[in-house]
């Protein structure tokens, strides 16, 4: 069997006004919008595809959600500082003291950590 990995889907309320959050806080790269309402982004090599829909499982911490998508630095503090300075606010750690946790505004859970120091 000849499979790889493809895009990366969040399902977010408005797909035009989470860009937002995805470009000005996090910073990824907008690569494309279809039809006002399917917005393609890039963080490094990974594509995200911001779609309509609702994350109807939403939970109070990161250990007890679905799935969470995790971000590489290889600086964490600095790069924790420079989202802090954004506007980004996390949630605590997922247990380790090198990997920060944190919500985008639809309640989708995601992870920054250093790879080196996991």
């Amino acid at each position: 069997m000849n499979i790889r990995a493809g895009h990366i889907e969040i399902f977010v309320k408005d797909p035009m006004t989470s860009m937002d959050f995805y470009e000005k806080i996090l910073g990824f790269s907008v690569t494309e919008i279809q039809h006002d309402k399917f917005v393609w982004m890039k963080l490094g090599e990974t594509e995200f595809l911001l779609r309509p829909g609702m994350n109807k499982n939403q939970t109070d911490e990161y250990k007890d959600s679905n799935i969470g998508i995790v971000i590489y630095t290889y600086d964490i503090m600095k790069t924790k500082d420079e989202l802090e300075g954004r506007g980004l606010v996390f949630s605590g750690t997922d247990g380790s003291d090198s990997c920060f946790t944190f919500k985008d505004p639809d309640g989708n859970w995601f992870q920054l950590t250093d790879p080196q120091h996991q």
